[in-house]
């Protein structure tokens, strides 16, 4: 197991915090690490008569539109079955009776601190007074079924992984 030994702030932010850090390895030698520390997401897969409810927006770092699953960021100590409900309203003017808590997963262990926690949206329908998004988000909500979301993952249209892990799973139920 690595030690900490020394730790450098980099960047300070709303959404995460960048640090360089020099650790101690196993073999007793130095190395630095970056390390991005972030609250963590939650992701939420909606499936109705096997259609799936999709988010296609405009994802900078790489400069493409994405699919993705219904998705954001936790605030600090946030229950993470609230923020899921809070996010799947806020995205896709949909409200869920209840959320599954399916599994959570390490989007990028090499460099993050990043959890996802992934939900299933239980008995969800669309509502007039739904949450609305945040002012930088501009989001379009396609439903398709999940055989064709399956095939856009094995043809790479769907390249976002937590999205590509929920549709897999979907698949793999018959959802």
């Amino acid at each position: 197991m690595e030690k900490e030994l020394s730790r450098e702030l980099i960047y300070d932010g709303k959404i995460m915090t960048v640090t360089k850090e020099t650790v101690e390895c196993e073999n007793g030698q130095q190395a630095f690490r970056e390390v991005v520390y972030h609250h963590g997401g939650v992701c939420i897969l909606a499936v109705k008569d096997h259609q799936i409810i999709l988010v296609k927006q405009f994802r900078y770092p790489n400069r493409i539109n994405t699919l993705e699953i219904p998705a954001g960021k936790l605030e600090k100590d946030e229950d993470t079955k609230e923020c899921a409900f809070r996010e799947l309203e806020e995205e896709t003017n949909n409200r869920a009776e209840d959320m599954k808590f399916i599994l959570k997963v390490l989007p990028s262990p090499g460099y993050t601190s990043e959890w996802l926690y992934l939900y299933q949206a239980v008995d969800f329908h669309e509502v007039k007074d739904a949450l609305e998004c945040d002012p930088d988000e501009f989001i379009d909500v396609i439903t398709m079924s999940v055989d064709e979301a399956y095939e856009k993952v094995l043809n790479g249209e769907i390249v976002d992984a937590k999205t590509v892990i929920a549709i897999m799973y979907a698949k793999q139920k018959g959802l």
